[in-house]
């Protein structure tokens, strides 16, 4: 189900036909490409042809009549689907959205941080008979944070662009995302690589796998919502080793870590009484790893709830709806917004052991993301508790997300 979030803000952008439009002060604001505010180079010979409909990047050709519009049909996730490496690694176009998402522990000289690097890449609702090479038949967008307990708030700026022109690239073929000066990539030794250059932060981290992919759901078919359309073809990659290095201020410094990445893409994914979710990516120190998310109605009820537990021995438990329980420990009010999250939550999780708690307790309260105008207000932060660290994400507080 995850992450949604900041991609909204690409489309929200577009859908006030403003690509190209200033970010918010003291927001995220990032750089925003587009015709109208930069003069790109010409399209490399390198940029991809669509397969037919039925392979990966359908671009949904419709009836050939002179000025009709074609709107894009969406892949829809289908359950069976085999998930293949390093294929799936890379982009998948024909779905409407998408994402690649870190996030992790990092251990510093000053104690420990959090961090997210993330990319999205959205297929907006454009004519796909436009022959303009500007129309923004592919868009992506990019959000990096950093939590630093000494700062007391998060760290965080953006990058968003219509794919092409060499400004913003997603291959299909493995996990190869550029954006500007930003890129994450996975080398032929599978490890990922992020080199992420902010108004505040550089990150430069290398995420080591340890454990073989963890296919979410029903083999990476997994439900959001009481429909078998609400769904997303999931994958983790949990218990990343990381290290490299983090600058701040002109210091470079060295650190290590531990690391988690999601990587979904769907068509559909909120059922439409659904107004926002809980969840929670866990990378427990005996090696396990353990996700939690629970979707919420408008009564603060769990309309939707799953997961999945994979103990260090490769074994793997895969929740049932109503399984998993969520409940509030401490709520924070932001002073900003005045959104009351749980940002300490009870976390309880049918293992095969037993049933076991966690007790998530945040690294600070004051890790709400404000991407407004054009993205919704929520909380994501840095987690710990009973032996497990990662990160909690707290959506619909505020406002009911709208996709």
């Amino acid at each position: 189900m995850r992450r949604v979030l900041v991609f909204l803000i690409a489309i929200a952008l577009l859908s006030a036909g403003n690509l190209g439009a200033s970010l918010p002060e003291g927001g995220s604001r990032g750089r925003v490409y587009a015709a109208d505010t930069v003069n790109p180079p010409p399209p490399t010979a390198a940029r991809r042809a669509p397969p037919s409909p039925s392979g990966r990047g359908d671009e949904s050709r419709g009836p050939a009549q002179s000025g009709a519009r074609i709107a894009p049909v969406y892949a829809p996730v289908r359950p069976g689907t085999a998930i293949a490496f390093p294929r799936d690694h890379g982009a998948h176009p024909q779905f409407r959205t998408e994402w690649w998402y870190v996030t992790g522990w990092l251990d510093t000289p000053t104690g420990p941080q959090g961090f997210q690097v993330t990319v999205f890449r959205t297929r907006p609702n454009v004519d796909q008979a436009n022959p303009s090479a500007f129309a923004a038949k592919q868009v992506l967008f990019a959000h990096a944070a950093l939590s630093d307990p000494k700062v007391g708030k998060l760290l965080h700026d953006q990058r968003i662009a219509r794919a092409g022109f060499g400004l913003a690239e997603a291959s299909t073929a493995d996990g190869d995302l550029v954006l500007d000066d930003w890129s994450l990539k996975r080398g032929g030794d599978d490890r990922w690589r992020a080199r992420v250059p902010t108004r505040d932060f550089t990150l430069d981290l290398v995420f080591t796998p340890t454990q073989p992919p963890l296919l979410q759901g029903e083999g990476g078919y997994s439900r959001k919502g009481p429909q078998a359309s609400e769904a997303s073809h999931y994958y983790t990659l949990p218990q990343l080793a990381v290290s490299g290095t983090v600058v701040r201020d002109g210091k470079r410094v060295a650190v290590t870590g531990r690391a988690w990445l999601d990587r979904e893409w769907s068509s559909t994914l909120l059922n439409p009484a659904a107004v926002g979710w809980d969840w929670a990516g866990l990378n427990l120190a005996d090696g396990g790893a353990l996700t939690a998310f629970q979707v919420r109605d408008a009564a603060g009820k769990p309309l939707w709830t799953g997961g999945s537990y994979r103990s260090s021995d490769g074994r793997l438990t895969v929740f049932r709806p109503g399984e998993l329980k969520f409940e509030a420990i401490r709520r924070w009010r932001s002073p900003r917004t005045k959104a009351l999250y749980p940002v300490e939550q009870r976390v309880t999780a049918p293992l095969p052991g037993g049933t076991r708690t966690f007790t998530l307790k945040p690294l600070f309260d004051d890790q709400e993301l404000d991407s407004r105008p054009g993205g919704p207000v929520y909380w994501e932060g840095a987690v710990s508790g009973d032996g497990a660290k990662g990160y909690l994400e707290l959506t619909g507080y505020f406002e009911k997300l709208s996709l």
